[in-house]
């Protein structure tokens, strides 16, 4: 009875529930029937807005989860950097890590004057304490420090400096840009910051200003024009050329575009520096020597010097360089065969002085040879040592031992100088050792360059005691309260009213890895372009295969060519 009534009770009540629900009872009763309409609707949006709130929650929650572990990933790349650089205080040589805080202090004091006297402006011109646009406003010395700043541990005035990169760094410029300086300094300094922090701001400024250079590879050979409009596009080549291109210019832009095609996945970079190395290679000479002119029209050399100094050096030292940045393999094989046969052709212009046998570099014209080395050349050594792991034992000795001998000349250099200063180019009579040339010192990297590399692959710490001596001659006549001078004359020391960006960019750098671990910033993982500047060395694809990196973790009278510098001021 009790079961029976219960049931019996709830279906009644189950009943008289569902006919206030039925359309006909609510019908009889038109307020009822509105306030059911309205509590229904009512109930499908609050029921709708869950929903999407549920939807949209997950999405923040999903965008989260992805920020926290790209913040984890960055995180392990700063342990990472700390750890690397606890084990170089803590386990390198403590003569080594005295030597590195006194270049990095010599670092901040130039940056330091750079902030205050010139902040965004090309250089700083510490006689007058202001700075000047040498190269179109593109901020030249803060963006060719970055890696330095980065490299250093100078972590307040690297993010100084990328704010600005961020915030003011404009390349919409009516300015008849250099294209070859551009894109070792600016270019080169972004991808570098890039490679090193992972900092996309540093990628997408670079390809911006590439992009603006472009044009210039628009000619009837692919050779491009070494000067072009950054705002309208307009490209042509100095007057004082008679309209041809440089050959250090034209054929020394190969590590940045290949590295910003690879860092971008976008081919045009790489197809248009690469097909300048096409259209050289299908008149290369025998000895591997090319004249400092090209016509941009037909593509042929035209008769002018050969020189491993200004306006020929760089093309030499990228064609190395294009061979390391992938990774030596078969891909760029034709880089390392151009090289070599270069090469060839460097040693037939190797002469000795007497009495003391200086080895120096000659420059030609023709089948005449003049006696004269720029401290440009410098970097030759550097390169030789550098390319000498890729022969046989017989041959990579040989060319280690020349590397040696022209170090010991360009150290010298420096030496016979009542400032222990090099000057710009030297001279080599018959009978007699060198004799300066043009007398100026403008903080040139070159020597210091060469004696990094050599350290590096022999470990003769003689080279380290050279660099040494080099960095206190700097500090003694160089450095003033406001930065750092060049010289116009290595014999009065008096100097001149310019802090070259390329002293903050290569010979502090140089200078500062010259007393560092072998492991830091190694050259397993890293290849330096003309302006010091560390791009990530990383295998060239084959059969439409993706770039594979080495090494994933982040850590760090006018002249031109290899660095087409301006003379002193």
């Amino acid at each position: 009875m009790g079961k029976k009534s219960l049931s019996s009770s709830s279906q009644s009540w189950w009943w008289r529930g569902w006919r206030y629900l039925h359309p006909q009872h609510n019908l009889r009763r038109p307020l009822l029937l509105a306030l059911f309409i309205i509590s229904f609707v009512a109930l499908t949006f609050l029921l709708s807005g869950l929903e999407s709130l549920s939807v949209e929650h997950q999405l923040v929650v999903s965008r989260l989860n992805k920020e926290l572990i790209t913040l984890k990933n960055q995180l392990e790349n700063v342990k990472k950097h700390i750890r690397s650089w606890s084990i170089v205080e803590e386990e390198d040589d403590p003569l080594n890590v005295e030597r590195r805080r006194a270049v990095k202090e010599a670092m901040i004091h130039a940056w330091a004057c750079y902030e205050m006297y010139a902040w965004g402006h090309d250089e700083l011109q510490p006689q007058t304490r202001d700075g000047v646009d040498s190269f179109g406003g593109l901020g030249a010395t803060l963006v060719d420090s970055l890696d330095t700043l980065y490299i250093m541990g100078l972590d307040e005035q690297f993010q100084r400096a990328r704010e600005w990169v961020a915030n003011s760094l404009n390349f919409n410029k009516n300015y008849e840009a250099s294209v070859f300086e551009t894109t070792i300094r600016v270019i080169g300094g972004l991808l570098s910051a890039y490679d090193l922090s992972d900092d996309k701001v540093f990628l997408e400024k670079a390809r911006d200003i590439a992009d603006r250079l472009l044009p210039a590879w628009n000619t009837p050979s692919g050779i491009p024009y070494n000067i072009i409009n950054l705002r309208y596009g307009d490209a042509h080549n100095p007057r004082w050329t008679g309209g041809k291109s440089i050959l250090a210019d034209a054929g020394s832009e190969q590590l940045e575009f290949i590295a910003l095609s690879q860092r971008t996945k976008d081919p045009k970079y790489q197809q248009k520096v690469e097909y300048v190395i096409e259209e050289l290679h299908k008149t290369f000479p025998a000895d591997g020597l090319l004249p400092i002119y090209i016509d941009p029209h037909t593509g042929i050399t035209s008769y002018s010097k050969i020189s491993f100094g200004a306006l020929g050096d760089s093309f030499y030292e990228y064609l190395l360089k294009a061979w390391i940045q992938g990774n030596k393999t078969e891909s760029v094989t034709q880089y390392r065969e151009m090289w070599e046969t270069s090469m060839r052709g460097l040693k037939s212009l190797i002469r000795r002085t007497t009495p003391s046998s200086y080895a120096y570099i000659c420059e030609k014209t023709g089948s005449s040879l003049s006696d004269k080395m720029d401290e440009l050349a410098c970097f030759a050594p550097g390169m030789l040592a550098l390319g000498s792991t890729g022969y046989g034992p017989d041959e990579a000795e040989k060319f280690l031992s020349l590397a040696e001998e022209l170090a010991w000349t360009c150290y010298n250099f420096y030496q016979t100088t009542p400032t222990k200063l090099a000057g710009e180019n030297y001279y080599f009579p018959a009978g007699q050792d060198m004799t300066v040339g043009t007398s100026w010192s403008i903080l040139r990297p070159e020597t210091v360059e060469s004696l990094f590399y050599l350290w590096r692959l022999t470990g003769n710490k003689t080279y380290q005691e050279w660099g040494w001596n080099i960095f206190q001659a700097f500090e003694k006549n160089s450095r003033v309260d406001t930065g750092y001078s060049g010289l116009k004359d290595v014999s009065s020391g008096e100097k001149d009213n310019m802090m070259q960006s390329f002293f903050l960019a290569e010979t502090l750098k140089y200078l500062y890895l010259l007393f560092s671990p072998p492991s830091f910033i190694s050259l397993d993982e890293w290849v330096f372009n003309t302006e010091a500047h560390p791009l990530r060395i990383v295998t060239r694809p084959a059969n439409g295969e993706t770039y594979s990196t080495i090494g994933q973790g982040r850590l760090q009278e006018r002249f031109h060519g290899r660095k087409g510098r301006s003379g002193s001021n």
